[in-house]
């Protein structure tokens, strides 16, 4: 199966780049999509759902911020809306596939790059989705494929300038300790079973001053599989040449 993450920064804004036709040729097994900015309007996925899609959708209550959809080929056996947790549930943070083997933990996590009070919210979030997956693996589910847009770079591999931002939201210190924490618990970063050290491989880059084209950026958007699933995980990768966004897909394949 070819699992792909992509924020598209407004759903019916890549909609109308061409996401379609790139999903439709393309064709993932499953389809995680991050800061899809409907609120509580409908979103048209009737477009998905004519390519053989199963949709689900959970967006922030906020209109135009925030949301996670996912799309699957194949029905999956249950679905979770949501963590539970009324805070970021409403800012529809998180959206749960799962399949006979494994499951898909859609995420998108708070950036911090707003003020203050927005990087504090941040890392209350990062500790309790530590929690909140600890507990999910304990109650005996499948093992988890946790994927999207994480809004921090683990290492200084994994953005352009990292002596520049090491007080930067997204590679704080903290941020960085969490994430090395986080595989500690028993995950891998799939990308990086594919491509160890290999420097300049991003997922976001500014609108500002050509940054995607000078490939100035951060490295974001992540796929960590327990591992349990680790000889299973075939391949691993970015997309930076797709471009509906100021993201990049992220995808891994689970053979």
């Amino acid at each position: 199966m070819k699992i792909v993450s992509y924020n598209v920064n407004g759903l019916r804004s890549a909609l109308s780049k061409g996401l379609l036709d790139w999903v439709a040729d393309v064709r993932p097994d499953v389809l995680c999509l991050q800061e899809i900015k409907a609120g509580t309007a409908a979103l048209e996925v009737a477009g998905f759902e004519a390519l053989g899609y199963h949709a689900y959708l959970h967006p922030a209550q906020k209109p135009g911020y925030s949301g996670v959809a996912s799309f699957s080929l194949t029905a999956p056996k249950h679905v979770v809306y949501g963590c539970g947790e009324g805070c970021y549930d409403d800012e529809g943070r998180v959206l749960r596939l799962d399949f006979e083997t494994f499951s898909v933990l859609n995420t998108y996590m708070p950036s911090g790059t707003s003020g203050e009070a927005r990087q504090a919210f941040k890392i209350e979030w990062l500790h309790f989705f530590r929690r909140y997956v600890a507990g999910l693996r304990a109650s005996g589910g499948p093992p988890l494929l946790v994927g999207g847009d994480f809004n921090l770079c683990p290492t200084a591999l994994d953005l352009h300038n990292p002596k520049s931002n090491q007080k930067s939201p997204g590679f704080t210190p903290e941020e960085r300790t969490w994430f090395a924490d986080f595989l500690g618990d028993g995950f891998l970063d799939t990308f990086r079973l594919h491509h160890a050290e290999a420097p300049g491989h991003y997922s976001w880059w500014s609108y500002r001053a050509g940054s995607r084209a000078r490939n100035v950026g951060w490295r974001l958007d992540h796929w960590l599989a327990d591992a349990a699933l680790g000889e299973q995980i075939t391949g691993a990768g970015l997309l930076p040449d797709v471009v509906h966004s100021d993201h990049c897909p992220a995808w891994v394949e689970v053979g």
